[in-house]
This record gives C-alpha cells, sequence and structure tokens, in this order.
C-alpha cells in the first residue's frame, strides 16, 4: 500500500468519524431545543442559542484568520439564508414540542430527497429516472410514518417534512455563495442573520430565563456550533458519497435520547419509514457521485 493511499484511507476515517461525532451534537442540541419548548417559545431558544454562539464563532474566526474572515462578497444571499435558517429551525422545534425525537429526526432525512428534485428548476441539473425513482421510494417513506389519512396521523408530523424543504433550499444555496469563503466564516452569517431576525419576535415574546435554565442555553449553543463545524469539516476530509451516509447515524442519537429522557420508544411505522428514506438518500447521494 502506497502512502499516498494510507493517508487517503486515514482521512476517510477520520471524516466518517468527524460526522458521526457532529451528529451526535446536532441531536443533542435538538434534544436541548426539545426540553426548553416545554417553558420557552422556539424563536425565544433561537435567540439565545444565537446570542450566544455568534461571539463564539467570532472569536474562533477572528484567531484564526483575523478581520478577512468576517467580510464575504454575498452577504445578500446569506441574508436570504438566514432568514431559510430561521424559518427550518422555528418550524423543527415547534415539531418536537409535540413530537418525538426520533420521528422528527426521520422525517428531515428527506431532506436529499428534495434536494433531488429542486436542483432540476433551481440548478438546471439533469437527473436520470434511477435518481428520479429514488425520489418517490423516499416519500414513500415519509408517507409511512406520517400515514395520512391513519388514526395515528397529527397535522404537527408535517413540520419536519417542511423543515426538510427548507434545509434542501439552505443547501442548494451554498452552490452560489464565494467558493473561497472559509466553514467558520459561513457558519457565522448562518447564525448572525437568524439572530437579527429573531431579535424583535424574542423581545415581543420575552419571558424571564429561569437561572437552571441558563446552562441549558449555554450547551445549546455550544452544541449547535461543535455539529455545524464537525459536519461541514467531515465534507472537507472526505469524499462526500462516503460521508454523507453516515449523516442517518443522527437516527441512532434521537432514538437513544429520547428513550432516556422522555421513554420514547420508535414505532413500527417509524422504523420502517426511516429505512426506506435512509436507503433512498444514500442511492441518490452514490449516484450523484458517480455522475
Amino acid at each position: 500500500m502506497s502512502m499516498k493511499t494510507q493517508i487517503a484511507q486515514e482521512n476517510v476515517g477520520r471524516g466518517i468519524l468527524t460526522i458521526c461525532v457532529g451528529m451526535m451534537f446536532l441531536v443533542t442540541n435538538d434534544a436541548i431545543a426539545k426540553v426548553l419548548t416545554d417553558r420557552y417559545h422556539p424563536v425565544h431558544i433561537i435567540f439565545l442559542r444565537n446570542l450566544i454562539a455568534v461571539p463564539m464563532i467570532v472569536a474562533a474566526v477572528w484567531s484564526l484568520t483575523g478581520a478577512q474572515g468576517l467580510r464575504t462578497r454575498t452577504l445578500g444571499l446569506h441574508a436570504g439564508r438566514g432568514f431559510i435558517m430561521l424559518a427550518a429551525a422555528t418550524l423543527y422545534f415547534t415539531s418536537l414540542s409535540v413530537m418525538p425525537l426520533a420521528e422528527a429526526t426521520a422525517l428531515v432525512f428527506a431532506a436529499p430527497i428534495f434536494i433531488t428534485a429542486l436542483s432540476v428548476p433551481l440548478l438546471g441539473e439533469q437527473v436520470g429516472w434511477r435518481r428520479w425513482s429514488a425520489v418517490l421510494v423516499g416519500f414513500a417513506g415519509v408517507l409511512i410514518i406520517v400515514q395520512p389519512g391513519g388514526s395515528a396521523f397529527q397535522l404537527a408530523s408535517l413540520m419536519p417534512v417542511g423543515v426538510a424543504f427548507l434545509y434542501a433550499l439552505f443547501m442548494l444555496s451554498a452552490r452560489w455563495l464565494d467558493p473561497g469563503e472559509g466553514l467558520l466564516t459561513m457558519m457565522l452569517y448562518v447564525v448572525l442573520f437568524p439572530l437579527i431576525y429573531a431579535a424583535p419576535f424574542a423581545l415581543w415574546l420575552w419571558v424571564p430565563v429561569q437561572a437552571a435554565d441558563l446552562w441549558l442555553f449555554v450547551l445549546i449553543a455550544i452544541c449547535g456550533s461543535l455539529g455545524i463545524t464537525l459536519i461541514g469539516q467531515a465534507f472537507r476530509m472526505a469524499p462526500a458519497a462516503v460521508v454523507a451516509p453516515f449523516d442517518y447515524t443522527s437516527l441512532i442519537w434521537a432514538a437513544a435520547l429520547g428513550w432516556l429522557i422522555w421513554g420514547e420508544v420508535l414505532t413500527p411505522a417509524t422504523i420502517l419509514g426511516a429505512m426506506v428514506i435512509i436507503a433512498s438518500g444514500i442511492f441518490i447521494v452514490v449516484r450523484e457521485a458517480r455522475a
């Protein structure tokens, strides 16, 4: 085995480990948000989380790249992406207040399906019949979990599906960002603009923060920031086709935390639907990598 091949394999291993740890932090972020929704409005949670996160990210950017790391050539696009992120986070945190953590997580897995479907009108990409078939299979998985028309159906189940759609828009819009921008610079604006947009609503909906909850807001800021950073870094360390499927390890974390904290148990419909969505998502990633 050549030295170059060995280094490549080591990078792949590190990339997989990095995205798995990143997903653990993101799901922990979601679990804390679910706890906080019992006492605070989702916009209130987003505002305080980002208010704590922004100074930490600015400090990291400044120490690593200096003032130039705070500059961007696509401020307007960052502003639009920030609005999408705020809408997605608000919708998702609202769904967590009434849904099991793992079920909401499984429905957000539909994002790659929306990315494939939206890449045609938004980016003009060519999608073959195999990937369109995978999209249809993925939506079938969503229907298995949501169960429209069934006794177990609840309108809140559509919220994570909406989150998946918004997340797909957010990810596709990254194609138009300045390719020279660093990961921390992009993350800064992802956190900064939702903070600005959420501020007036958070102040209007303001309730005093309980002293015992302060550490939760600090923890959610740390977990959210670390999760996004590690996931972005994983895609830089290894090919997307290798790393992306491990995004689905978030369901393991969500199921574990849901059971430990709230005693939630995955239903057969959620397990089956998640398996269908995951299979279609992995197929889409592999086909796109080959294309």
